[in-house]
């Protein structure tokens, strides 16, 4: 064993420091699950789902923003609206997927980034280096996903 401490390099306030902006809002839907993993889910059941966006860029916008509130929201409620009081089992975007939590989270993800890559959250969100989205299933169980922009 070395006779001295093995030293990690610590993160710089730079590298971690990042500004986020999270907006919330929710969704119904039914849905039933494939396999034995899942015992009595696999029978159809509801879900609702409080779902938090979180937008992350390490500068804000030339307006001092991350991304624009409104627009955020907006695109939040257009992409669960697809979604919203649906049986997800009949719907073809779905079709042989067990649309868990986190298979939802990551869905919910590719559509908010895609709207941020074209700018459809405005010029401003270009700048977005990432998009976190939480699906709160309730207050003790939730799922997410994660991705660069």
């Amino acid at each position: 064993m070395p006779s001295h401490p093995i030293s990690h390099p610590r993160p710089t306030r730079e590298s971690v420091a990042v500004y986020s902006l999270n907006v919330r809002d929710h969704f119904m839907i039914a849905h039933s699950f494939t396999g034995e993993a899942f015992g009595p889910a696999q029978r159809l059941h509801g879900a609702t789902y409080v779902v938090d966006a979180t937008f992350r860029r390490a500068d804000l916008d030339a307006n001092g923003m991350v991304v624009d509130i409104a627009l955020a929201a907006d695109k939040l409620r257009e992409v669960l609206d697809a979604m919203n009081y649906r049986n997800l089992d009949e719907e073809p975007d779905f079709a042989g997927k067990n649309t868990t939590t986190e298979f939802l989270a990551r869905e919910i993800y590719e559509r908010l980034a895609g709207a941020a890559r074209t700018g459809d959250l405005g010029e401003g969100a270009k700048g977005v280096s990432s998009i976190c989205v939480t699906l709160n299933e309730s207050h003790v169980a939730w799922g997410s996903y994660e991705g660069a922009v």
